[in-house]
């Protein structure tokens, strides 16, 4: 199945975003923070076989400008919302990876006769736990030499390797295309400083800010989470504690697998998504 590159202005945001499949159910994703949609581009081909899929990147995370601003959830809600009214889709299952799940969450919660699924990867959101080697950077004057560090050619290649080595299983088996894609964004300007900034608003330098177990409950629409059994940012056992607090809340484990599971496991992945969204048509 093809995938098709697009660009659309969100109020004044430049937004590349990807899209596959003519019919099926709509389903849009979000991906995580320091990422970009090419995140997803391992399982859209196969998802577009059946599902109309779309893949936005997230403000201030892809190739557009880069305005000095606080990437806050509410910055990247709204620009949820707007994306969903600009491609004009009545009735959508959304989903999101870490960041994203936390803002596909807070879609579902807001615009629940929009939403007919919901699924959470690996989400941010969901317990206070969080890898200390993530949070440290959100401490003042670390972040900003991080960012420094990172923003020249050899540190954009040390970074994609240390992302690897935190979000992957098997970092030696991640397609050369996103290490390529991570040095890339490092250099481009302003995009680590919004990083950071969206980072910031997620978490402090111990835990999570935002923990919704109390809103789940009011979830009216089937929810799938998927984790990596291996996470290292996100234990396993957030997804177990939240899927108890979801009305239809299912629950799918992937092994040998880490925080990025479209990625790393995209045949598993696609086929856990398939199950879940066959029931929803």
């Amino acid at each position: 199945m093809t995938v098709q590159e697009h660009h659309i202005n969100l109020n004044g945001i430049p937004t590349r975003f990807f899209q596959t499949g003519q019919d099926g159910l709509p389903l849009v994703l979000f991906h995580g923070t320091g990422e970009s949609a090419l995140d997803w581009s391992w399982v859209l081909p196969k998802l577009g076989e059946r599902y109309r899929v779309y893949a936005p990147d997230l403000p201030g995370t892809g190739y557009g400008l880069k305005p000095i601003r606080d990437y806050s959830i509410e910055l990247f809600t709204q620009f949820a919302k707007d994306f969903l009214d600009a491609i004009a889709l009545d009735r959508v299952v959304i989903g999101g990876n870490s960041l994203g799940g936390l803002i596909a969450l807070n879609i579902a919660l807001a615009r629940p006769e929009q939403v007919a699924g919901l699924i959470l990867v690996d989400s941010t959101g969901l317990g206070e736990e969080v890898s200390p080697f993530l949070s440290s950077l959100t401490l003042p004057l670390f972040g900003e030499v991080a960012v420094a560090g990172c923003q020249t050619p050899v540190g954009a290649v040390m970074r994609s390797r240390s992302r690897a080595a935190l979000q992957f299983a098997h970092p030696d088996q991640i397609p050369r295309e996103w290490y390529a894609e991570q040095q890339q964004l490092a250099q481009n300007f302003g995009f680590l400083e919004a990083t950071l900034s969206a980072l910031r608003a997620q978490l402090t330098p111990t835990n999570q800010r935002t923990v919704m177990l109390e809103s789940l409950p009011q979830l009216q629409m089937p929810t799938l989470l998927v984790w990596g059994e291996q996470d290292l940012i996100y234990p396993r056992t957030q997804a177990e504690e939240a899927v108890k607090h979801i009305p239809q809340g299912y629950l799918s484990i992937i092994p040998d697998c880490g925080h990025v599971a479209p990625l790393e496991k995209p045949d598993h992945f696609a086929t856990v998504l398939d199950e879940f969204l066959s029931k929803l048509t």
